[in-house]
């Protein structure tokens, strides 16, 4: 691996840069060009001490972005006649099933470009209605009079007989425009989710294949990679074929430096809280990082595997507004980064960013180092001519309500993958990073329960740090339902299969077969039921499924028949990781740099500020303090004390009541 490594993270608000050389760590942000966010990267990356670097690791908001935004490519859906209409269909199910105003997002592909052929697959395989030549060549002109970008072929049972696609694909090389297939994008049986997969792949392809060579392009001497949403990086080549698996790019490096970090520090069980400049990503990790193959974006199935992460629009830059009723609701609209905060020096719209620095938790001199001169004054003199804050004759009172409702919805967040879903968050240690996380972490770890929080050091800058520690990684998987007998043999001769295409592809990416480790997955189901759960292959993957199924429901029937749906296999490629300094010896924390009025509880309280960079192993300190640095600010309120363990991070543990 190379010997200079810089990871890049673009965020709404600011792009973040991690560079490791010779084992020194640098860290350094400059604010992001939402229009066009290459030209940030590259802005940072032609700084003198990063331009030597061999490799840079990527972390993306650009297939996110144009799927929510629905600025992605032109695309039509090629299928079997008869199942043009399956996006617009959809399953029965509903998120909210009482409510009489729910709706579902428009298709990404309208009904004109839906187009149908008369191939038809049986299961097992068995073409009953062959390809005609005639009426494909019809279809490729069709395809060019409708002027499409991008192209989705999704047909039934495709994943048994993956060659009727790939010759249509061929026929499409004309047309000059990418081509998914849902053979290649996702090989499993469930029609509307492997169709929604593969047309949000169609869907993004162009734009993530223009923004990857711009960036390539303007990096010629360096190897780009990019980070997927199940933790692992790969090559700029399968990227461009699968941005559908970038989805998650951004915040699935903060999982991976979050769980890193804490399992050093010796918490394995820890809730993930990452808020940046425009929103909040939470997960729950237990021991390990979850994956689900399950996932919904903005209300499409996503099929692929991703993180189980839980995205909520709340951030420093979140714009605080009366509601239609009068009250006070803050996000998920940002001020992002133009015009950004009112204290930022442009901006005109009151965010949560500008409450921080009204009530003192948020020092300019820490602020990026100085370098960005952020204005309470400029705040101030905006808030009075703004006219919905007329009701709020005390800035104080109204900065304190933004910081109590936008801390209410990341705490929602955070209950909705911990509590509802049976796990007690007392059980668990908060580990904030992001630009804003530390302003709010101690605040929401009172609500939930939460006895100690954990922040690591350069917490702005862990998702960039993040990418560094991932590995490369492949996710292949093939349906089973066809199998006649599922016995061990038959299953490693589908799993052997499967590594052959994931250690080919690795090999190419530069990994020698050592680097190389196998993970291998099953999904099984008592015969009747819809769905399954994912278990680890062996040769009691029988007693392992009823024992999970035991976890899940409560409850297993042993003597019920089983069923294998899905084989999968992961494979990583060994990255060499950046080492961490472990001091040996405690030192006691010196006198704070200053102390200055900080509003808590209802009242200014003269508060200690320490420099972060001045923090050693074994520094206590009680609250309120306030601990600046570079990347981020972090808050001790009263009621919390402060200490440095041996990794440099800042454990915040809350004090006994009375």
């Amino acid at each position: 691996m190379a010997a200079s490594r810089i990871a890049v993270d673009t965020g709404g608000t600011f792009t973040d840069f991690v560079h490791i050389e010779n084992g020194t760590i640098r860290v350094f942000k400059i604010l992001s060009t939402p229009l066009h966010p290459e030209r940030a990267i590259l802005e940072g990356l032609a700084h003198e001490p990063v331009a030597s670097s061999d490799e840079v690791i990527h972390g993306s908001t650009v297939a996110t972005n144009a799927l929510l935004e629905r600025k992605g490519a032109r695309t039509a859906l090629v299928t079997t006649k008869g199942f043009e209409d399956v996006l617009a269909i959809g399953r029965q199910t509903r998120p909210d099933l009482y409510s009489i105003f729910s709706t579902r997002p428009e298709p990404l592909v309208p009904a004109r470009l839906r187009l149908g052929l008369h191939q038809r697959t049986l299961p097992g395989g068995v073409e009953k209605v062959p390809l005609d030549p005639t009426e494909l060549g019809r279809l490729v002109g069709r395809l060019r009079t409708l002027r499409v970008e991008s192209i989705a072929v999704s047909l039934l049972f495709s994943f048994e007989a993956p060659e009727v696609e790939r010759a249509i694909g061929a026929a499409f090389g004309s047309l000059a425009v990418p081509v998914s297939l849902s053979s290649a994008v996702l090989p499993e049986f469930r029609e509307y989710e492997r169709t929604s997969t593969t047309v949000i792949n169609a869907y993004l392809a162009p734009v993530m294949s223009r923004y990857l060579e711009s960036l390539r392009r303007n990096l010629p001497k360096r190897k780009l990679r990019v980070m997927q949403s199940n933790g692992g990086a790969v090559s700029v080549g399968v990227a461009r074929a699968a941005p559908v698996r970038t989805l998650l790019s951004g915040p699935a490096g903060g999982v991976v430096g979050a769980f890193h970090v804490a399992s050093m520090s010796g918490h394995s069980r820890i809730v993930t809280f990452d808020m940046g400049g425009t929103s909040t990503d939470v997960a729950l990790l237990d021991g390990g990082i979850a994956m689900s193959h399950e996932n919904t974006v903005d209300g499409m199935p996503v099929g692929v595997p991703m993180m189980d992460i839980h995205t909520v629009g709340a951030g420093g830059g979140s714009i605080a507004r009366l509601d239609s009723g009068g009250a006070l609701q803050v996000g998920p609209e940002s001020a992002g980064a133009e015009p950004g905060p009112i204290c930022y020096g442009r901006g005109m719209e009151l965010t949560v960013t500008d409450a921080n620095v009204l009530l003192g938790r948020l020092q300019p001199r820490f602020f990026l180092g100085g370098a960005m001169d952020i204005s309470a004054d400029r705040t101030r003199a905006v808030l009075a001519e703004l006219p919905w804050t007329q009701r709020w004759p005390d800035y104080r009172e109204l900065a304190s309500g933004i910081l109590r409702v936008v801390n209410s919805n990341m705490e929602q967040a955070i209950r909705l993958i911990s509590v509802e879903r049976g796990h007690d968050a007392r059980d668990y240690a908060l580990v904030s990073f992001g630009g804003a996380g530390g302003l709010h972490a101690a605040d929401l770890a009172r609500g939930l329960g939460i006895l100690r929080v954990l922040v690591p050091p350069h917490p702005g800058a862990l998702s960039a740090l993040g990418l560094l520690l991932s590995d490369a990684r492949c996710d292949y998987s093939r349906s089973l339902l066809g199998m006649e007998r599922p016995t061990l043999p038959a299953f490693r001769r589908v799993f052997s299969a499967l590594h052959k295409k994931g250690i080919g592809e690795l090999r190419k990416e530069g990994f020698s077969r050592q680097k190389i480790h196998v993970t291998d997955f099953l999904d099984v189901r008592y015969e009747g039921q819809a769905y399954e759960l994912t278990i680890p292959f062996s040769s009691q993957w029988e007693d392992a499924f009823h024992e999970a199924h035991e976890r899940r429901y409560g409850h297993s029937s042993r003597g019920k028949p089983l069923q294998v749906v899905t084989a999968r296999a992961t494979l990583r490629g060994d990255i060499q990781k950046p080492s961490f300094r472990i001091a040996r010896r405690k030192q006691r924390a010196g006198p704070p740099a200053e102390r200055v009025p900080v509003w808590s509880g209802g009242r200014w309280r003269r508060t200690s500020v320490y420099d972060r960079a001045e923090l050693r192993y074994g520094n206590e300190f009680d609250g309120p303090a306030v601990v600046g640095e570079y990347s981020s600010t972090t808050w001790v309120p009263p009621d919390f004390r402060a200490e440095v363990d041996r990794y440099g991070n800042l454990i915040l543990i809350r004090k006994p009541a009375g």
